[in-house]
């Protein structure tokens, strides 16, 4: 009775080692870049609706990895290059993509 619950335990420890070198895949963001991001989006779209010049409300913010996404609808150049400039004085933020597109 002894081997066999010393041999389990050997087993089970050696399947928690080989698996939590599965944690985190190639590409994928760590907890701490995920929490990073959701702080920058978090700061980026609260400027954004604290400035009278942007509809804050009409543009989507996304993350990743400290490069910001901004899409959705402007009344103008202006509003759209105020959006880009909002989130690039953002602490974090690595580089900005602009899609936001100007409603005609």
């Amino acid at each position: 009775m002894n081997i066999r619950t010393t041999l389990a335990a050997i087993i089970t420890g050696f399947a928690l080692l080989t698996a939590t070198g599965c944690a985190v895949v190639r590409d994928q963001e760590t907890v701490g870049e995920y929490i990073d991001d959701a702080t920058i989006t978090t700061q980026v779209k609260a400027r954004m609706l604290d400035n009278p010049n942007v509809a804050g409300t009409s543009i989507s913010v996304e993350t990743l990895n400290g490069t910001v996404m901004l899409s959705g609808f402007a009344k103008n150049a202006t509003e759209k290059a105020t959006a880009e400039q909002i989130a690039r004085g953002v602490n974090g933020v690595k580089a900005v993509k602009n899609e936001i597109a100007v409603r005609p």
